[in-house]
């Protein structure tokens, strides 16, 4: 079940250059439904399906925003910075997972009480440079000897679970969603293109991965499998964010108002075809916020023609991501149904 899938990923663990883990997951759920899986320099994964000439880019982030280690000071107490797009409060108070060459080691960020604090600073809410991360030790050398070194990669210690209906909640849905996504549609197409599922590094620091490995590849065409932003909730006004959780997987055709990606209006046809020929639920969109790996890709050597297709995420860039697992196996169908033709480019 795809559901079981993204918890497994959901669960892992790997902020943007530190993704082995999730490769190590990836691996064990592709062997023996590709004809190929290599790690490039830069770390991306690349399963390869070989059809015929025409070559069809599915591109999905593995790495998760999380923090790195800067700083010990003398009492134990560790002073990090953010990898990815943090909002601050967020980060207040929230449980860690230190990943240290000895295992795993759990802390929590800490910062100036509430209580002590005063109205101008209640209102401006804890800084990132205010907050420092506790993991019980009494002084530097503890935590040293604990294996804890600048550099060290942290996560947020949140695990999957289900809400009602079909929504599920966790961490790591941007983009863990879109890889369990391109994972089970690796896992069952059956097409006649040379198909490359790439999950990409360090996507939330920089598209990084995504540049490097679709210039080696240069695709035909290429899909990126991320989350979006809905309007369905409180504190968003549908008119900036037209998406709704489960009714389907959404078609970029525009993202952050031009500045990322223009996509390719021929792969959005390619794409919305499908789903009409095959009765699968997509919604359109035209964004002005955030951005994919689709943009790095469409810019690489001489322009790759390049959509995004994304899953509904509420709170994202949150340990509390909430999807609908419908609009998931919506998106794996309209994948695998595309992917028996080539567009018409």
């Amino acid at each position: 079940m795809v559901k079981d899938l993204l918890k497994k990923l959901s669960n892992a663990h790997g902020v943007s250059g530190s993704e082995g883990s999730i490769v190590s997951v990836i691996k064990k759920e592709l062997k023996g439904h590709v004809d190929e899986i290599r790690e490039d320099p830069m770390g991306n994964l690349i399963a390869i399906k070989r059809g015929n000439k025409f070559k069809v880019m599915l591109a999905a982030h593995m790495d998760e925003i999380g923090l790195m280690v800067k700083f010990v000071e003398e009492k134990g107490f560790i002073r990090f910075v953010a990898l990815g797009g943090w909002y601050g409060p967020t980060l207040y108070n929230q449980r860690v997972v230190l990943h240290t060459p000895n295992g795993p080691l759990f802390g929590v960020i800490g910062g100036k009480p509430p209580h002590m604090m005063d109205d101008d600073e209640r209102k401006k809410g804890v800084k990132v440079d205010d907050m420092f991360i506790d993991v019980g030790a009494a002084n530097k050398e503890e935590v040293a000897y604990l294996g804890i070194d600048v550099g060290t990669p942290v996560t947020i210690d949140r695990e999957f679970v289900s809400l009602a209906n079909s929504r599920v909640t966790g961490k790591a849905f941007d983009n863990r969603a879109g890889v369990a996504m391109l994972i089970k549609t690796l896992q069952e197409v059956k097409s006649p293109l040379t198909i490359f599922g790439v999950f990409t590094v360090q996507e939330e620091v920089g598209l990084k991965g995504a540049r490097t490995s679709a210039y080696s590849l240069d695709p035909d065409c290429a899909i990126a499998t991320d989350v979006t932003i809905p309007g369905d909730h409180p504190g968003i006004d549908m008119k900036d964010a037209p998406v709704v959780m489960g009714k389907g997987p959404v078609i970029t055709i525009v993202d952050s108002s031009g500045r990322g990606l223009i996509a390719s209006r021929k792969v959005v046809k390619w794409l919305k075809d499908a789903a009409d020929e095959n009765s699968i639920p997509v919604q359109l969109e035209v964004g002005s916020g955030g951005t994919t790996d689709a943009t790095a890709i469409h810019l690489t050597k001489g322009g790759i023609p390049s959509t995004t297709l994304s899953i509904p995420s509420r709170y994202i860039h949150s340990p509390v991501e909430v999807i609908d697992m419908q609009d998931v196996e919506a998106g794996v169908k309209l994948l695998v149904n595309a992917l028996k033709q080539k567009p018409a480019l």
